[in-house]
């Protein structure tokens, strides 16, 4: 049975698995959020969480985003490929722009997993043709 908690398997925590992901360069962005992702050897996605201080000079709304954002991937956390994000706000937001961060979020991840499972499938069959060849 699958639980929604938000394991320490979950989160990216350290800064090689930060600049992994960076020096991936795959990225999608909307308005306030930018996703940066990458394909993952744990069979389950991760999440890493980028909130600066020139996007909220105090901590309570930086720890605000973030709470929001780990939520949102707490929930559909089961539904996400396996990989790598790292989310990024680049836009303050509050209480009253959660609804558009929520359809935002899906919206991103709905896309990148589209992008990520289209990859997948093309090197399975990448990977048959060349079993085809050599045989």
């Amino acid at each position: 049975m699958q639980t929604l908690r938000f394991n320490k398997t979950s989160k990216l925590i350290k800064t090689d698995e930060f600049s992994s992901v960076f020096n991936f360069r795959k990225r999608i962005a909307a308005k306030f959020l930018a996703i940066h992702y990458q394909p993952n050897a744990p069979h389950h996605a991760r999440l890493g969480l980028v909130v600066g201080k020139k996007v909220a000079k105090l901590a309570v709304h930086r720890n605000y985003m973030r709470r929001v954002l780990r939520e949102l991937f707490r929930v559909r956390q089961h539904e996400i490929n396996p990989i790598d994000l790292v989310v990024r706000v680049q836009n303050k937001f509050d209480r009253s722009d959660f609804d558009l961060i929520k359809q935002e979020f899906n919206t991103l991840i709905t896309k990148i997993n589209h992008r990520t499972q289209v990859n997948t499938q093309l090197n399975v069959s990448l990977n048959a043709q060349a079993i085809d060849t050599s045989h």
